[in-house]
């Protein structure tokens, strides 16, 4: 009796995935629950564990696409110790041979004649993750990863839909800052977590959120949803892309609470852990170009969201306070919005609370 190992279902939407990396060899033993393979999807990595133990027989390479519930593999039973051996390859991509290097020419000449003796230092086949090298080797081709190809139709969608427009405003840090240094101990003490600038940012958010409600809402067709609840996504890059865990109800929630969230969402981003049900269902997007250097940037929309923030990176600057030239820790902060939805005058003032609770944290402890 053979256990089939099929691509599981992670989410209505998604109906294919790609084999990113079978962690146990064709024929080697494996035992229920250890890890055999990671699935990329166009919203998250999943991992399939065996669900028997037995002998596994990879079906299906690695870099291949297939549909959910498809068949990529058999666990045989039995207890037989048998020599693992490579899994199944991808074909290997055609090579122009034209003005090839030698190593190249070698390569498609243990590919075409296989009579022949093998080179010990040419492989026979070329690894799926591995791309072959065109021409004289200047340039390589891979396929885009799922998540890629999401991202990539996702904003297109989002600049073909919305009408969008950035405003932009700066901000003082100086008042966080000093309030993150003063409480910083006693915070890491009583939570264990440090505290972030990003808890702020969501905070005053949703602050903004409920001041001026025409932001929380989206366009559906002909007709305008909106929403009474503070889901409030904050992008996460990763190696292999842009992915939006979201905070729930981030109005109910302590910094601390908002903190924690976001350090799981990123720890589990880290090792491929994110489920899809993590990045459904956000109304806002908070994203931070900043970590990168970033001093400006104008955001696209998380589509279908109506607005999306911008956070840039902390720059001292000369700045003009009580007639005096005064050196300030100044962020640049950039709203998106969908002009159809949203007019200028709201968007202004949606990004000018922002800056005013940002400046004065303390509006933020009473609600003022």
């Amino acid at each position: 009796m053979s256990q089939e190992v099929r691509i599981p279902s992670v989410g209505e939407s998604i109906t294919t995935g790609t084999i990113a990396q079978w962690h146990k060899a064709d024929g080697e033993m494996v035992k229920a629950g250890d890890l055999l393979l990671t699935v990329e999807t166009d919203k998250i990595s999943t991992e399939v564990p065996a669900e028997a133990d037995g002998v596994l027989r990879i079906q299906v390479p690695v870099g291949t696409e297939v549909e959910i519930g498809a068949v990529v593999a058999l666990i045989e039973a039995g207890s037989a110790a048998v020599v693992p051996s490579a899994p199944p390859q991808a074909p290997p991509a055609a090579v122009q041979t034209q003005a090839a290097p030698k190593v190249v020419e070698a390569f498609v000449q243990t590919v075409a004649e296989p009579e022949r003796p093998k080179l010990s230092v040419v492989p026979v086949t070329r690894p799926a993750n591995v791309p072959a090298l065109p021409g004289d080797g200047r340039i390589t081709r891979v396929k885009m990863s799922p998540l890629r190809r999401k991202i990539s139709a996702h904003l297109v969608e989002a600049q073909h839909t919305a009408a969008i427009l950035t405003t932009f405003n700066e901000c003082d840090m100086s008042g966080i800052m000093k309030l993150r240094k003063d409480l910083q101990d006693s915070f890491v003490a009583r939570h264990g977590l440090k505290l972030g600038f990003m808890s702020f940012f969501v905070k005053a958010t949703v602050d903004a959120l409920q001041n001026i409600p025409q932001v929380n809402g989206r366009i559906d067709g002909d007709e305008v949803i909106q929403n009474h609840f503070y889901d409030i996504g904050v992008a996460i890059g990763t190696e292999k892309g842009l992915i939006v865990p979201v905070v729930r109800d981030a109005d109910q929630k302590t910094f601390a609470e908002i903190e924690q969230d976001i350090a799981d969402y990123a720890n589990k981003a880290r090792n491929g852990k994110i489920a899809f049900e993590d990045l459904q269902g956000g109304v806002f997007t908070i994203s931070n170009g900043g970590i990168y250097g970033s001093l400006l940037s104008t955001p696209i929309l998380n589509f279908p969201q109506s607005a999306i923030l911008g956070m840039h990176a902390i720059q001292d600057r000369p700045v003009a306070r009580d007639g005096q030239v005064v050196i300030r820790p100044m962020m640049n902060l950039a709203l998106s919005y969908d002009h159809r939805l949203i007019d200028g005058k709201e968007a202004v003032t949606f990004l000018t609370r922002i800056k005013d609770c940002l400046e004065q944290p303390a509006r933020l402890m009473v609600g003022a």
